[in-house]
């Protein structure tokens, strides 16, 4: 019996929780019934009117279909359901859209702050749960979502689809495969550019209590992968952070792009009534919710980092040495894994107008002490570096199919990639090394059990 079926039988207990990939829930539901699998959302912004709604509608209708939509916004939410493409019903109240639709499975992609309470809610109802990175903020809204699991008979997937992109699993089996020997330390470097790391300081992301930071909107998606990466956990953060150059830093400001007086001398002047499907989703229902999506990104209310670091050391003794800049020049990171037989390197430049981004393919470059070096070229793709849709057909299509690669994640994978960036905020507010046992009642495991 190989490890998978004997932890599967024997029914792994980790505080309190069976171990099960969320998919083998989802699965046996949709193999139980014969049917469509019934969908509903709660969040009908971009990313749930386009990755989770139009996208599924296009290219999954005969497997899935949506019988809900939810929204706090009704003018955004009636303009969503027209650019998905679905015929169901919508709603402004989450509690009469769960009992009168009854779906299989709800799809969460609200406010990150607020992912806590349509999880429980859901987990409560008797469904299964797709949520967005991040799972949720902070610890207390964490462990609520893994009582409430725990109690329920149902699972949460968190959407890393940073896990299914060719590149990043090229990684993980050349690391598998011992190619640099025992991993002893990684140096993980990531850059957002002016473009997209401004975009955080313009959106509701700009508030902490609204997203936890770039610490856990962001970081989380790159603490996933250093956990799956590892088949480790974090055991303890230490780390520094400020607001260096987007909020009172600008030398001028106003509430948004459109009501600036500063327009033709500001470099991060967006004009938003030139993007039709933004302006249409967002600001023609700012009058329901005041929810600007042009906001100005020095506004004196941001409150989150903008340049972070930290070092992170895993249950198995792996350090990690992690920094986020959020105004550089370019979008990509640099990673380095160092073993004992060798060192594992990328450089990944996400903007293809950076020279050497444009060839069309990323490269991965392993060093062998004493033997030299070996390149590996994977083809570059869209959406998330070709993980959007691997992920999608992995969800909606091949529920039951084998997980060679580990890439479904649980919501201990989503807790621990969370509970890494709410060390690295505590961190910094306190000076301390912040351990990850202390957070919630999840003991970090050398060894991934998920």
């Amino acid at each position: 019996m190989n490890r998978r079926n004997f932890l599967k039988n024997a029914g792994l207990i980790a505080a309190g929780s069976v171990i099960m990939n969320p998919l083998e829930s989802i699965a046996q539901n949709t193999l139980a019934t014969g049917r469509k699998t019934r969908l509903a959302m709660v969040g009908t912004g971009h990313r749930g009117s386009g990755m989770w709604g139009k996208e599924v509608v296009e290219s999954y209708s005969d497997v899935a279909e949506f019988v809900g939509l939810c929204d706090t916004n009704p003018g955004r939410l009636e303009y969503a359901k027209k650019r998905i493409g679905a015929t169901c019903k919508t709603y402004t109240d989450f509690d009469l859209m769960m009992k009168e639709c009854k779906p299989d499975m709800l799809i969460v992609t609200t406010v990150d702050s607020t992912h806590d309470e349509f999880i429980v809610k859901g987990l409560n109802m008797g469904v299964d749960i797709i949520t967005e990175k991040p799972m949720t903020t902070d610890e207390q809204k964490c462990q609520q979502i893994l009582d409430a699991e725990r109690k329920s008979n149902k699972k949460v997937l968190v959407t890393f689809n940073y896990r299914y992109s060719p590149h990043r699993q090229k990684i993980y089996e050349l690391l598998r495969d011992g190619r640099i020997g025992k991993v002893t330390s990684v140096d993980f470097h990531w850059y957002l550019n002016t473009r997209h790391g401004a975009d955080y300081f313009r959106r509701w992301h700009r508030l902490r209590e609204k997203s936890g930071s770039l610490w856990v909107h962001k970081a989380s998606h790159h603490f996933d992968l250093l956990g799956w990466w590892l088949n480790s956990e974090p055991e303890s953060v230490y780390a520094l952070g400020s607001l260096d150059f987007y909020g009172k830093n600008g030398a001028y400001r106003s509430s948004t792009c459109r009501a600036c007086e500063h327009k033709s001398e500001c470099n991060f002047f967006m004009d938003i009534t030139k993007n039709e499907y933004l302006y249409d989703l967002y600001c023609k229902n700012e009058k329901f919710d005041g929810y600007h999506r042009d906001g100005c990104v020095f506004k004196e209310d941001i409150n989150i980092y903008d340049k972070m670091a930290a070092t992170i050391k895993y249950a198995n003794g792996v350090q990690v040495a992690y920094s986020l800049t959020a105004y550089s020049p370019y979008e990509g990171y640099r990673i380095a894994f160092n073993g004992t037989k060798g060192r594992l390197e990328a450089w990944i430049k996400e903007d293809r107008a950076v020279p050497g981004s444009d060839s069309g393919f990323d490269e991965i470059t392993l060093f062998t002490n004493f033997k030299g070096a070996e390149t590996f070229r994977i083809a570059q793709s869209e959406g998330h570096g070709g993980g959007d849709i691997r992920l999608k057909d992995r969800i909606f299509r091949y529920p039951d199919a084998e997980d060679q690669y580990k890439q479904s994640a649980t919501s201990r994978d989503g807790a621990m990639a969370i509970l890494t960036g709410i060390a690295a905020r505590k961190s910094i507010e306190t000076g301390e090394i912040i351990r990850i046992s202390n957070l919630t009642d999840l003991t970090p495991q050398a060894i991934r059990i998920s």
